[in-house]
């Protein structure tokens, strides 16, 4: 580990000098690039620099453990240095981990009534208020691109972009099935049901490398609509775009503009052609996702919601809290951070 903390503090150095340098300051790409580069090893060098002050300080309390006056004090320095030396690695170890690249990144959340009717449609709408509570309290942006509502209420399908700082990094484990248990309000009997949502999170991305032939794409336009299924606008600006080989379908209507609606869908369209060959590719050779705990399959069942007892579980970590109204207003985060901690766990552990 030392060796790469060497090599890394050099390299924080190197660009140091680079970013001084006059020829730098007409290349306004490469600036941002080598700053960005320097800003990813800050941290990891800040705490190597502490490490070795640690260290400093513990060889020199040691050469005075000898001396009866300088003793006590000596031995002090020893054991306080020593325990910050063991906490520093642990940290470094942390920060060595390679860091998913796609955890700055905005996500399109794709979220859809699945087995239970209308109740199914109605949780998928308590999901959506449940995320939406969530991205104000982080800060972000959540933005609906498209919506099919439930008869009885809810959605049977809803597609939103969320933007903001570490969007994927806080949502990449909400990808799968999510089972609720409760009397719906369709239940005249008063009995529990089970029902399910799906979520599907994937981050947004530009540079996608991926060929779609016109051929195999059915493009519709309409009038966009808002809630309640009223006119937004008078033209057809709205665009909805069909990959036919793989029945895809991508819609949006945020725009006025016709041609930046159908510039936005495509890139949707990649976004979602990209993700399934991922989930194909990983399924075919057995692998989990790297950012998943759990198998990352889209139809693994990861979270029960149950009213009656008040508890959310999830099933991936064995963890329960008895506070699911407050998880439902948007406290997420001791779900989300139960979940990074144990991820962390298992790539400390090589898994």
């Amino acid at each position: 580990m030392k060796e790469k903390l060497e090599t890394i503090k050099a390299r924080y150095e190197e660009l140091g000098n680079l970013l001084m340098s006059p020829e730098l300051m007409n290349d306004f790409n490469k600036l941002k690039e080598l700053s960005k580069e320097q800003s990813d090893l800050k941290e990891i060098v800040d705490k190597y620099n502490e490490l070795l002050v640690c260290e400093k300080n513990l060889s020199e309390a040691k050469t005075l453990i000898n001396d009866p006056e300088m003793r006590e004090m000596a031995e002090l320095e020893v054991e306080e240095n020593t325990s910050k030396i063991e906490q520093i690695n642990h940290e470094l170890e942390i920060l060595l981990i390679p860091k998913d690249e796609n955890d700055g990144k905005n996500v399109i959340m794709e979220i859809r009534g699945a087995a239970g009717g209308d109740e199914a449609n109605i949780f998928a709408g308590d999901l959506l208020r449940m995320y939406t509570y969530y991205a104000e309290k982080q800060g972000w942006k959540i933005e609906i691109n498209h919506q099919i509502e439930g008869a009885s209420g809810g959605f049977a399908q809803v597609e939103c972009t969320i933007k903001g700082d570490n969007v994927y990094s806080k949502l990449k484990y909400e990808s799968g099935a999510h089972r609720v248990q409760r009397v719906p309000v369709t239940e005249t009997q008063g009995r529990v049901h089970t029902s399910t949502a799906t979520v599907v999170v994937m981050p947004e991305r530009d540079d996608i490398d991926i060929e779609i032939k016109e051929s195999d794409l059915k493009i519709d336009v309409y009038h966009s609509s808002g809630a309640g299924g009223q006119s937004v606008n008078t033209s057809n600006s709205a665009v909805r775009i069909t990959h036919l080989p793989t029945n895809t379908v991508v819609t949006c209507q945020n725009e006025r503009s016709q041609l930046k609606n159908k510039e936005r869908a495509m890139q949707w369209l990649k976004i979602k052609l990209y993700d399934q060959q991922e989930q194909e590719q990983e399924q075919k050779f057995g692998r989990e996702r790297k950012s998943k705990v759990g198998t990352g399959d889209r139809s693994e069942k990861i979270r029960t919601y149950n009213y009656p007892q008040n508890r959310v579980t999830d099933h991936r970590i064995g963890f329960s809290l008895m506070s699911l109204d407050r998880v439902m207003e948007g406290d997420l985060d001791p779900i989300i951070e139960a979940l990074t901690t144990e991820d962390l766990k298992r790539k400390l552990a090589g898994e």
